[in-house]
């Protein structure tokens, strides 16, 4: 069991049923009255953002969030693998669990795998992946404006906005929480 006036930005907890992970918090202290904490707190499963006051000796029970190193092998329809790096086992996920961001996720890449009490919920890539860019038109001679983009698919499939000097067969870094560009990376 934990207090609310122990919460923390991160710390996760479970509550009616769902599992609540500490966005912000703060500790209040009115001139009349007794003290309150006001917690924003987000969904850990659904990923709904919520806030919600609560005394400070409000008790809720600890929830561990398992964060697991797994490397992505390949998916069959709507089921991705991923396989554990120390037991070799193999872990299904299913589409609808994939964040927005696994597009920039290839084949053997390490990703870390989000389970609570067995059931897993979510998926978070690396946060910079080094990607081959297959498709971009060329830069145009002459155009010197700054911070010109233009789009480029990258070998995973996924498009992102590049600046005019990068060709086919460069590698770009991506930062994959924005899916932007952020610098040209040494081939792999």
């Amino acid at each position: 069991m934990i207090s609310a006036s122990d919460f923390r930005n991160g710390v996760t907890f479970e509550m009616d049923g769902q599992v609540y992970q500490v966005v912000e918090f703060q500790h209040v202290k009115p001139g009349k009255g007794a003290a309150f904490v006001r917690v924003k707190m987000r969904n850990v499963i659904g990923g709904g953002v919520t806030e919600r006051t609560f005394s400070p000796s409000d008790k809720v029970e600890n929830a561990y969030i398992e964060r697991r190193d797994m490397e992505y092998l390949y998916n069959d329809g709507d089921l991705y693998y991923f396989m554990d790096t120390e037991t070799y086992e193999q872990t299904p996920v299913g589409k609808d669990t994939l964040t927005d961001a696994f597009r920039f996720v290839k084949e053997n890449m390490v990703c870390k795998v989000l389970s609570y009490k067995g059931s897993v919920f979510g998926m978070e890539p690396p946060v910079f992946v080094d990607l081959l860019v297959n498709e971009t038109e060329p830069g145009v001679r002459g155009d010197t404006a700054t911070n010109v983009l233009k789009p480029a698919v990258v070998e995973t499939g996924a498009t992102v906005r590049v600046p005019l000097f990068i060709n086919i067969g460069d590698f770009i870094r991506i930062d994959t929480r924005t899916g932007e560009y952020l610098e040209r990376a040494k081939g792999k």
